[in-house]
C-alpha cells in the first residue's frame, strides 16, 4: 500500500513565498526551490522562495556578456572587471610562438552548496557560514551530480542530496557557487589551467529544512531573464 505524501497541494501553496513585489515586472528573476522526501520517497516538505542575495561576483559574471572581456592583440593584461572585481590575475601567460601570442580562455561551471549555519548577507561574502560536507558522517550529506538545464531565457541548476548518516540533517543556508577555469599555453608548450571559485549568491531559509535519515532532498535554483 502506498501512503499519501505528508505535504498536500494546499500546504505547498502556503510555503511558497511570492516571487515579485506588487506591480513589479523585473527583467531578472531568481528563486530557490527545495523538496524533501522521506525514505519511502514521499514528499514531506516543500519550499519555494525568491533568491534575493546576489553577490558582487554574480553581478560581475553577468556583466561580462554586456561589457566584454576581450583585449586587443597588443595587450597582455586582463580587463578591469576580471582583475578588480573577480580578483583574477592581470596576466596569466605571455607565451608566443612564431610571432603569434596565445591568449587565455575562460570557462566556468556551477555548483550548489548547502549549510547548517547562518550569517548576515554582504555582497562580498565568499562562502557559507557552516558548509555541509559531502559524506555519510554526522551532519553530512551525500551530494549527487549537479544538473544544469536551459529553457528559453531561463537557467535551471539542480542538486540532489541524500542523508546516509545516523541522524537528521538540518539545512538553513544555501549558496550558488561558480568555478572559473583559465586555460592557457605555458612556456613548455602545454595547455594547462588554473581554477578560481566564487560565491554567487547567499540565502537562508526562514525555518530549517530537515532531511531525515534515509531521506533525500532536491534543491533547485532558477535564473530567468526577460525583456
Amino acid at each position: 500500500m502506498i501512503a499519501p505524501d505528508a505535504v498536500g497541494e494546499e500546504d505547498i501553496d502556503k510555503l511558497i513565498i511570492p516571487d515579485d513585489l506588487p506591480n513589479e515586472q523585473p527583467t531578472f528573476k531568481a528563486y530557490i526551490e527545495a523538496k524533501v522526501y522521506d525514505k519511502e520517497g514521499h514528499i514531506i516538505d516543500y519550499r519555494r522562495q525568491p533568491m534575493r542575495s546576489l553577490t558582487q561576483y554574480f553581478l560581475a559574471l553577468m556583466s561580462i556578456p554586456l561589457i566584454g572581456t576581450f583585449q586587443g592583440g597588443s595587450s597582455y593584461n586582463a580587463s578591469y572587471i576580471l582583475t578588480n572585481v573577480l580578483g583574477l590575475p592581470s596576466q596569466i601567460s605571455t607565451y608566443s610562438y612564431a610571432g603569434a601570442n596565445y591568449n587565455a580562455n575562460i570557462s566556468w561551471n556551477w555548483s550548489i552548496q548547502l549549510g547548517s549555519g547562518t550569517q548576515a548577507f554582504s555582497p562580498t561574502l565568499t562562502g557559507l557560514d557552516a558548509p555541509i560536507l559531502n559524506g555519510t558522517g554526522s551532519g553530512e550529506l551525500l551530494y549527487g551530480s549537479l544538473g544544469v538545464g536551459y529553457s528559453g531565457a531561463s537557467i535551471f541548476i539542480l542538486e540532489a542530496v541524500s542523508n546516509s548518516s545516523s541522524s537528521a540533517v538540518s539545512v538553513t543556508e544555501i549558496g550558488l557557487q561558480a568555478t572559473i577555469y583559465i586555460q592557457y599555453l605555458n612556456s613548455s608548450e602545454t595547455y594547462t589551467y588554473n581554477t578560481y571559485s566564487f560565491l554567487l549568491s547567499y540565502d537562508t531559509f526562514s525555518t530549517a529544512i530537515s532531511i531525515p535519515v534515509g531521506g533525500m532532498a532536491t534543491f533547485q535554483i532558477v535564473l530567468s531573464f526577460t525583456g
